[in-house]
């Protein structure tokens, strides 16, 4: 099974993984940690670049102008919000690596299909645990 560039095999998903795979498992989510961290840290550059011309080029905005500068903060501090949490969760997913959890569902504790690890390789569900959260959610 390839995992975003590593190739897994199907005894990953129980277990009984050998150290090569758990090597290339920790190797897919530090890659993926590593990307986020990076483009994160670009954001929140860009973010106080962002807020610094505001600061210095607000006189003589009219509602448009105003508006226009809120829709970016919002934006920036969306993208923000989410690659933060992308970037939790990769590093949740390392942790659960590390205390031989990984690859199971935390809700029921079944394992979780490869082909959604492949997928998402942070998640922490199965799709019927996800499904049924995200349905008391609503």
């Amino acid at each position: 099974m390839l995992v975003n560039g590593a190739v897994i095999t199907g005894k990953a998903a129980s277990k009984g993984r050998t150290p090569e795979e758990i090597e290339q498992i920790r190797n897919v989510l530090r890659g993926r940690f590593d990307d986020l961290n990076a483009e994160y840290e670009s954001a929140v550059a860009e973010n106080q670049k962002l807020r610094l011309v505001e600061i210095g080029d607000s006189a003589g905005d009219d509602q448009a102008d105003s508006g226009s500068k809120t829709a970016e903060r919002d934006a920036a501090t969306s993208l923000l919000r989410t690659l933060l949490d992308r970037r939790t969760q990769a590093e949740h997913a390392m942790q659960r690596l590390n205390d031989g959890t990984y690859g199971n569902c935390e809700g029921c504790s079944n394992p979780i299909p490869w082909e959604r690890l492949e997928i998402f390789p942070s998640a922490t569900t199965c799709v019927n645990c996800k499904q049924n959260r995200e349905r008391r959610a609503s």
